[in-house]
């Protein structure tokens, strides 16, 4: 493996971590804890989940990075980060916009009626899983 696709590896296997860790793991058990009611965890979970975002593009940057040094890039490779990075694209593009929305009205304290774009977030959010975890395999194989 060379230092370029090991440094891939590193950021495909640490970004899969991350969002294994926030989204399938603090996201639901944050609403579970004593004293956090949905206007504290929708403040909590906005603040997360733009860190989280931000470290995302970061990762997706390193990674793309890291292809190109590595030229040819392992088979495969460039196929499945294109395909994490456009459901990665999708969710800040198209689908955090309407949760922003959603949390600013329920903090402003107008529930209305609910909406099913934290729906299309957790799919795309299984996709990148998916993504990440084929790209992972991929560069280990190279």
């Amino acid at each position: 493996m060379t230092a370029a696709a090991a440094v891939a590896t590193a950021f495909t296997w640490l970004w899969l971590g991350m969002v294994l860790a926030i989204s399938f793991l603090e996201a639901p058990l944050k609403f579970r804890a004593p004293g956090v009611d949905l206007r504290t965890g929708l403040a909590i979970g906005r603040l997360v989940f733009r860190a989280l975002n931000a470290v995302e593009v970061v990762a997706l940057a390193g990674v793309v990075a890291a292809l190109v040094a590595a030229s040819p890039a392992p088979r495969g490779t460039p196929f499945a980060a294109a395909a994490v990075g456009l459901a990665l694209a999708a969710q800040l593009l198209a689908v955090r916009p309407a949760l922003t929305r959603r949390s600013d009205a329920v903090l402003a304290g107008h529930e209305g009626p609910r909406s099913h774009a934290h729906l299309w977030y957790v799919a795309l959010e299984l996709a990148k899983v998916l993504g990440l975890a084929t790209l992972g395999v991929l560069l280990l194989r190279a």
